[in-house]
């Protein structure tokens, strides 16, 4: 339900989650996040879930490599 004078509670709850996000994965601090256009915001969250994407292959890509080797040590 939106309220006229300002913004429902469960609006508000996603909007701090993003900005917790940004502070928690990125250190940016709550004013910034709370202060930015929503589309840029947006951005960064879709970026950052990207990068951590990415991050999170390579790291299983290495674990499979280090696997793959530890056979060859006698």
């Amino acid at each position: 339900m939106w309220t006229f004078f300002g913004l429902d509670e469960q609006y508000k709850e996603f909007i701090y989650e993003e900005c917790f996000q940004l502070k928690y994965y990125g250190g940016w601090s709550f004013f910034e996040t709370y202060n930015l256009p929503v589309q840029v915001r947006r951005w960064f969250l879709e970026r950052l879930v990207k990068q951590k994407e990415e991050e999170n292959k390579a790291a299983e890509n290495a674990d499979r490599s280090s696997r793959g080797h530890t056979h060859d040590f006698k």
